[in-house]
């Protein structure tokens, strides 16, 4: 099967739709943004969790970006749902460009490939998280007009409090 690239408008720039080949790439590219994020002790993916996740259960999807046929970064994004509007939404888990290739415009360009595919498959929705510290990146959100959500908090469930939740689940029943 031959890969799926899709052009963009920055000549030389174009975003590769993952395949299983690629899987030493992202996980390496999820431990960059882990390390850029102070966050690299909280990864626990391997390169057969990574396959058997995107490529078996496809949980998610990845496009590679490429700069003169060279990776440069990667996005992973997946289906959600609004209740309220009755359609799926895009939400992206992570978008990531190498140091050097940042500020050149390849961010904008992924996050409006991810908006128009988000408008081909009906999609409401583009979400995603940022860290409140993470000022150049927050700085980049705004200029793409996109909105804070400063009313909602996240919560999350991992470990021992996720098996122990499920555990009184069971023991419920």
């Amino acid at each position: 099967m031959k890969a799926i690239i899709h052009k963009t408008p920055i000549n030389g720039f174009t975003l590769k739709h993952a395949e299983r080949e690629d899987v030493p790439l992202i996980l390496s590219y999820i431990k960059k943004l882990a390390a850029y994020e102070n966050l690299l002790h909280e990864v626990t993916a391997t390169e057969e969790i990574l396959l058997e996740s995107l490529f078996i259960k496809e949980a998610a999807h990845v496009y590679i970006a490429y700069y003169l046929e060279q990776p440069i970064g990667y996005m992973l994004y997946f289906y959600n749902f609004s209740t309220f509007n009755g359609k799926p939404g895009i939400y992206l888990e992570d978008l990531y460009i190498d140091e050097p290739m940042r500020h050149k415009g390849f961010g904008k360009i992924m996050l409006g490939f991810l908006a128009e595919l988000a408008i081909k498959n009906d999609c409401k929705r583009l979400e995603w998280a940022c860290l409140d510290w993470n000022h150049p990146t927050i700085d980049f959100y705004k200029k793409m007009n996109s909105q804070l959500l400063d009313d909602w908090t996240v919560y999350r469930l991992t470990g021992e409090k996720l098996i122990s939740l499920a555990q009184s689940y069971s023991k419920d029943k």
